[in-house]
């Protein structure tokens, strides 16, 4: 066997730690430029 059980899950929980990163990120991101979004949006819709 070249990895054990253990090393398996480990993997797994790195992975799952890796998209937890990663959301935490989108969703930072999107807190920051949401309403910069929001307002371009707005101005285009207005626009019209």
């Amino acid at each position: 066997m070249l990895f054990s059980p253990n090393e398996k899950g480990q993997g797994l929980v790195e992975y799952a730690l890796i998209l937890v990163l990663v959301a935490i990120v989108v969703i930072a991101a999107l807190t920051l430029l949401g309403p910069l979004v929001a307002e371009i949006f707005s101005d285009i819709n207005a626009s019209f």
